[in-house]
């Protein structure tokens, strides 16, 4: 019986300790403030004004990944393609904003659905 006892609270301390031991490893929900110190005594010294000239060389970035979900460089120009997007988003933008203040969009019509019809039917027409 005693033994049969030893491995029932075994088996049930098993199973309790792991979510208890789950939850103990994550971070407090609440933390200390941080504290601060009082400032500096006025007998600092004042920092340099010009910083020395440096001999090496600034760091080597990575080149970007190609593709929709990256950023351009800085100063770059968009492409052809993606300035013509922009224009014809800003011209269905534009177009939906004035058929909505006239109350000439037809109920249950969607931006999303608009511009992808208006999307196309400028594409088709060149722009």
């Amino acid at each position: 019986m005693r033994a049969r006892t030893a491995i029932l609270a075994f088996t049930f301390a098993a199973a309790f300790a792991v979510p208890a031991f789950a939850q103990s490893t994550t971070a407090p929900a609440t933390t200390k403030p941080a504290t601060t110190t009082p400032p500096a005594a006025a007998t600092t010294t004042p920092a340099p004004t010009a910083p020395a000239a440096s001999t090496a060389k600034p760091a080597a970035t990575a080149p970007a990944a190609t593709g929709a979900g990256t950023a351009a460089k800085p100063g770059a120009q968009p492409s052809a393609a993606k300035t013509a997007a922009h224009q014809r988003q800003e011209a269905c933008g534009a177009e939906w904003r004035a058929a909505k203040a006239a109350g000439k969009i037809p109920a249950g019509q969607t931006w999303p659905k608009y511009w992808s019809a208006c999307n196309t039917r400028l594409k088709s027409q060149g722009k």
